[in-house]
């Protein structure tokens, strides 16, 4: 990891792979003097090459945290977060790995431990998507959904906690879906999966609480990632009259509410399911 320059905040469109990128909240940008609530932190951030992962990498660091952005195969893509991250003065490491293989959890925290000395945040965010009707589906289809949802919140909480709790401190959130309450056909497996990581937060808050660690579940519905970018404009419309605010979200927005909850000023808020998804979820 390299030590940079002290923070700064850049609101500028950078190219990352041929795709668009804002980096900060172009409708809200961080002022150039803005506090750093989370210098002193190290955050991991599962899946943190693309999408709403990325924009919660790089708004951690823009608040201050050091961050650790792991990917599964996406190498030059997470290179590139890391790249913008350290252009405004954070520190930056990118860790390859999968979150269901509990070896290469374990590999990777060690890692982080080794060049940040710590982990205060954990942002799960890694998932996968594998939609077909439950009557159709396979075993294998099942399993490695879980594995990586569920079994990767187990491998990465299994190996972070005990440290955190020794620490007096954590920030643990779980990146789940509107599925985990309101779900369609072809859900089922993400469904289970995502609101079974729901519960596990709970449990891991009620246990954790008096250790100063929080858990919570921050529940995005739709928001402009690469899943939507492939839609007609017939078939986004069609999306956007299903929610109250008439739009579809942008992964910026999650990352704010991402920043605030593993903030001092969240200290108060645990076990929770809190929706971001412009009232779909109502």
């Amino acid at each position: 990891m390299t030590q940079v320059a002290e923070p700064r905040t850049i609101n500028r469109v950078l190219s990352l792979t041929g795709v668009d990128f804002v980096e900060g909240d172009a409708a809200h940008p961080l002022p150039a003097a803005a506090p750093l609530p989370l210098r002193g932190k190290v955050a991991l951030v599962t899946g943190g090459s693309h999408g709403i992962g990325r924009s919660v990498a790089i708004d951690l660091a823009q608040r201050g945290a050091a961050v650790a952005v792991n990917y599964h195969s996406s190498v030059h893509v997470a290179a590139t977060v890391c790249e913008v991250i350290s252009s405004f003065g954070a520190q930056a490491h990118s860790l390859p790995g999968d979150v269901g293989d509990e070896a290469a959890c374990t590999r990777m925290v060690e890692q982080v431990f080794v060049e940040c000395g710590q982990v205060d945040i954990l942002i799960h965010n890694a998932g996968r998507r594998d939609d077909i009707p439950f009557h159709l589906m396979h075993r294998k289809q099942w399993d490695d959904l879980m594995r990586v949802h569920l079994g990767g919140a187990y491998n990465l909480v299994r190996a972070l906690i005990n440290p955190m709790r020794q620490r007096g401190f954590g920030r643990v959130i779980f990146l789940t879906e509107s599925p985990s309450r309101h779900t369609a056909r072809g859900y089922a497996n993400l469904a289970a999966g995502k609101s079974a990581l729901a519960g596990l937060a709970r449990s891991l808050a009620v246990e954790n609480a008096r250790r100063g660690i929080t858990v919570n579940c921050v529940c995005p519905g739709m928001i402009e990632t690469r899943r939507l970018q492939g839609l007609s404009t017939r078939d986004r419309e069609k999306l956007e009259s299903l929610v109250p605010e008439g739009r579809i979200g942008r992964p910026e927005e999650v990352a704010h509410l991402v920043s605030f909850l593993v903030s001092e000023q969240a200290a108060y808020i645990t076990g929770q399911e809190i929706h971001i998804d412009g009232g779909l979820s109502l």
